[in-house]
This record gives C-alpha cells, sequence and structure tokens, in this order.
C-alpha cells in the first residue's frame, strides 16, 4: 500500500527529476493534514459498527425492494453479507484517507469486488448509494468529534463511487 509521500516520490523518481514546488506543495499539504487524518480515523474505529448498521437502515430504508423477497439482500445470510460490504468499504476508506492515497482501495477492494459482484449478478447501484450514506455518516460523525471534515474525507468515498460507476458490473 502507498501512500500519498511514497507516491510523490515514485512518480518523480520515475521520470528522474527532482522534486518541485507542486511536489513540495502536495508534501506539505499531506503533512498539515496528517494529526487530523490519523483524529478522524480514530473517530470513525470508534463507532464503526454503528455506522455500517446506521448505513445499513438507511440504504434499506430507501431502497426496501433489496430486502424484500428476489432483492439482493433478502434472507438473513444475504442481509450479513451486504453490512459486511458496507464494513469492508469503511474500513478500506479509513485507510486510504489515513494514507491520503486510494491505491490501497484499488489493489484491496475493487479489483477483488468486481469479481465477486459479476460471478454473483450483484447490482451496482445500491452499492454506491450505501458507500454514499456511508460517506455523509463518516463527515457527520468527524464533525461531531471536533475535525472539520475536508476533502480528504471524501476522497476515498468519492474514488470508490466514481470506479464502481464508471465500471459495467
Amino acid at each position: 500500500m502507498r501512500d500519498a509521500v511514497t507516491s510523490v516520490i515514485k512518480n518523480y523518481d520515475v521520470t528522474g527529476r527532482y522534486l518541485d514546488r507542486n511536489a513540495i506543495d502536495q508534501l506539505k499539504s499531506y503533512f498539515d493534514t496528517g494529526m487530523v487524518r490519523v483524529m478522524a480515523a480514530a473517530a470513525i474505529n470508534a463507532n464503526a459498527a454503528g455506522l455500517v448498521k446506521q448505513a445499513g437502515l438507511r440504504l434499506f430504508a430507501e431502497l426496501p425492494e433489496l430486502i424484500r423477497p428476489g432483492g439482493n439482500a433478502y434472507t438473513t445470510r444475504r442481509y450479513a453479507a451486504c453490512l459486511r460490504d458496507m464494513d469492508y468499504y469503511l474500513r478500506y476508506a479509513t485507510y486510504a484517507l489515513v494514507a491520503g492515497n486510494t491505491d490501497v482501495l484499488d489493489e484491496r477492494v475493487l479489483q477483488g469486488l468486481r469479481e465477486t459482484y459479476n460471478s454473483l449478478s450483484v447490482p451496482i447501484g445500491p452499492t454506491v448509494v450505501g458507500i454514499s450514506i456511508l460517506q455523509e455518516l463518516v463527515r457527520a460523525e468527524v464533525a461531531q468529534a471536533g475535525i472539520e471534515p475536508g476533502a480528504w474525507v471524501d476522497q476515498p468515498f468519492e474514488h470508490l463511487k466514481r470506479e464502481l460507476s464508471e465500471q459495467d458490473i
């Protein structure tokens, strides 16, 4: 898993360039938000189970057809699998939030998710809705912890939604 620092250095190393003003600004921005990223992760971790439960309740309230007979979250096993997946999204989004880099999402979530969802015929629309709900809840949790939720909070969730929405799963 790469973080913002290793990504900047790798990009400059590949092209054989010294770090320029843009690279320094990227690194400075990452380090300036480092403590709040860690504090945000702590706030998320402290209430991860509650965030996932609340996201699930909201998702199924917005899309009740998912839990009706024939829906993709119908039966206890499928319902539990949906909540498990939401927990994965939250955990890996938290890793990406701390790292300031979304590579972990590509490597550990999106590649395997595409294959799994294709084989199970899982619709992607409700997944994106669930991730959006998680994003809203995380922003509120971070704000409640006294941390101003900047764009760095949204970055992992936006990446997940964008990558999943662009895929024909």
